[in-house]
């Protein structure tokens, strides 16, 4: 669900809820409609790793990457006041995302 409304904020920067986060007003169409694609495809992913009856190693280590990767990428750029912090803040629930998908691999 989180990746579903992630995708429409990122689709849509200046929507309200776009403006909430501190998303910039004007992002070229390009830009967005590739990182909602991502977000949602991955969000998909998710959604069907999630009802497999064997889980498969390689796309939870997949998704612990992509989702660790946001978290870092959102919190370098909000250390060089290239976003606001609320985007880092809203990232961090990849941050403990990350942290279960690797702690799921170690076990196993």
């Amino acid at each position: 669900m989180a990746n579903l409304v992630a995708g429409v904020v990122f689709a849509f920067p200046s929507s309200p809820l776009g403006q909430l986060v501190g998303l910039p007003l004007v992002v070229a169409p390009l830009y967005r409609a590739t990182v909602a694609l991502f977000v949602l495809t991955f969000g998909g992913a998710y959604a069907w790793l999630a009802r497999q009856p064997q889980i498969d190693r390689p796309m939870v280590a997949l998704a612990a990457i992509g989702k660790l990767g946001f978290f870092t990428v959102t919190f370098l750029l909000w250390l060089f006041a290239a976003v606001p912090a609320q985007v880092t803040l809203l990232a961090s629930g990849d941050l403990l995302f990350a942290a279960l998908f690797l702690r799921w691999l170690m076990g196993h």
